[in-house]
This record gives C-alpha cells, structure tokens and sequence, in this order.
C-alpha cells in the first residue's frame, strides 16, 4: 500500500518520522530552507520554536490569530498523525505567508511537552507558555490548536472549553472565538465538518491560564458516524473523553497505547492508533494535508477588530 501527497514533500517527512530524528532541529532547518526565519524559546525543559514573521505582517486594528502544533511524540511511535502532518502542513504554511507581502497578522508555535499533558496540563509545555502570554499582557489572541490532523476528511472542533464554569470575561471570549472558528470551518470546509468531544490538547493549557483556545482535529468520515453514535448511545462516554487520562505508571510505550482511553472500544479507531507503531505513514490519508491548508488560509484571511 502506498500514499501519495500532491505539494507534500514525502521523503522529508519521512526523515521527520524516524526513531533517531532531532525533530526540533530538523523543523528550524525545514523552515529555513523554505526562507522561513525562527527562534528557539526554552521555557522550563521546554524548547518551543517560534516564527519570526516581519512586523508588516501585522496590523494592530486586528487580533492576532496565533496557530500552536505540538512537535513532540511519545517515544517508540513515528508519530506521523500524532502530530507530525499538522507540523508539515504549518511549516509549509509558515513559507507560504513569508513570502508573501499580504498583512496576516498570524503567529506560529511548533510546542514541545504536549504528550506530557496526561500527567497533569500543568506538566505540558503549553501551560507554561500560555502562563507567559499571560504575564506578558497577551491575552486577546485567537489561539488555533492543530493536533491529529493527519486522517480523514472531517475537521472536527472540539468541544473543550464550552462547559467552562468561568463567566464574565473570559466565557464571552471564548464563545466569540469558538463561533468564529465555526464560520470559518463552514468557509473552508462547508459539509465536513463538526463539533465533538475531544481530548484535551495543547488547549488545555491556554484554558487553564484563562485564555480563550480552540483545537481543531480531523478524523475519517466512517469513524465520525461511529463516535456520534456511542455518544448518543452512553451518556457517560463524553466524560471519560473529556477526562481521559494515562492510567498505567509504566514508561512502556506498549503500556500506554490502548488502555490509555477507558472506552477504547467506543472511540475512533484513529485515536486508538495514537502513542503506537501504527501511528505511521500508511494510516495517513493523502487528502487531509490540503484540507489543513484550506483551514489556515482562512484563517490568515480573516480578520476580527482587536
């Protein structure tokens, strides 16, 4: 079996999944290659890589639309859904808006310590830079959260952040970034597309330092229709979802595989696959490369007032 990606440069991501790859150095060199200037921004053990876009990309009348993927992966898997496609597509964005002279008002992160998130969000990388953010006055970002975006032609928005018990403020925000986030799914992906419970993300982190993020995901059409039903079928699967947490204390990444979900059976298999050896290539489906493409031109086009 092999798959084939148009405008997708397979031979490099290849080396990007490979058990020995240095996947930080190797994304600053991808994206230099590309003309794409960046900076490594260690915070903690966490070493997060920044694009560094001029400042005439960006307009200050309008709120700056910041774009996070994690890099990390749990070792003994290739990672190549969980994240690496997501990497890829945004790199290759990154170079897009780079040479372009067109106000896009977009930051990019590439984010280590995601998988850490099970441990605790204060254990995964994002939270200490959205604490950052946050110390630093950057609060009124639209944060997009790419994760799992290598399988399927369904984006999915997770639902994380709706059930908030905060108000006020940050509960206003977050509902105006979460119907926009819609609208622009409907513009790039009109009829493919929904809302569902999802594991928390790079997300996660943001939420608990009060700063509005949504995480967007993909999953193949058969495995949509699969879920939505055992949602409507067990009112107690969105809990375990929402809640999920890695149970065994082994380091064995055969441990942590399956048994991480306590509904496995009721999930989508592409979540199954995640922290395995069949997180690989072949499980990838070639479409889902142009559909994140199509997610992030949108949204460098639009443009909220600040």
């Amino acid at each position: 079996m092999s798959v084939s990606f148009d405008s997708f440069d397979s031979n490099s991501f290849q080396k990007y999944i490979a058990p020995d790859c240095d996947r930080l150095s190797f994304l600053q060199n991808y994206l230099s290659e590309r003309g794409v200037s960046s900076s490594v921004i260690p915070l903690g053990e966490k070493k997060h890589l920044y694009v560094n876009f001029p400042s005439t990309a960006y307009n200050p009348m309008f709120k700056i639309k910041t774009i996070i993927s994690h890099y990390d992966r749990v070792a003994g898997s290739p990672g190549a859904n969980d994240n690496s496609l997501a990497n890829f597509a945004i790199a290759d964005f990154a170079a897009e808006l780079s040479h372009s002279k067109k106000i896009h008002n977009v930051r990019i992160f590439f984010t280590d310590g995601e998988e850490l998130g099970a441990e605790g969000v204060s254990s995964q990388g994002a939270f200490a830079l959205a604490d950052l953010f946050r110390k630093l006055g950057i609060v009124n970002d639209d944060v997009y959260v790419f994760d799992a975006c290598g399988r399927g032609e369904v984006a999915v928005l997770a639902r994380a952040g709706l059930d908030s018990k905060i108000s006020g403020a940050f509960k206003k925000k977050f509902l105006d970034l979460y119907e926009r986030t819609q609208n622009l799914l409907r513009k790039a992906m009109p009829n493919s597309w929904m809302t569902l419970p999802v594991p928390y993300s790079d997300n996660a982190g943001f939420l608990a330092c009060g700063i509005p993020a949504v995480a967007i995901t993909f999953l193949p059409k058969d495995e949509v229709s699969f879920y939505y039903s055992n949602l409507m079928s067990d009112k107690n699967l969105e809990k375990a979802v929402m809640n999920c947490r890695i149970d065994s204390d082994s380091k064995n990444v055969a441990d942590l595989s399956i048994q991480r979900f306590k509904y496995s059976e009721k999930m989508p298999m592409t979540w199954r696959l995640f922290h395995t050896e069949y997180d690989n290539f072949l499980s990838l489906s070639p479409e889902s490369y142009k559909l994140v493409k199509k997610i992030l031109t949108q949204i460098a086009e639009m443009n909220a007032l600040a």
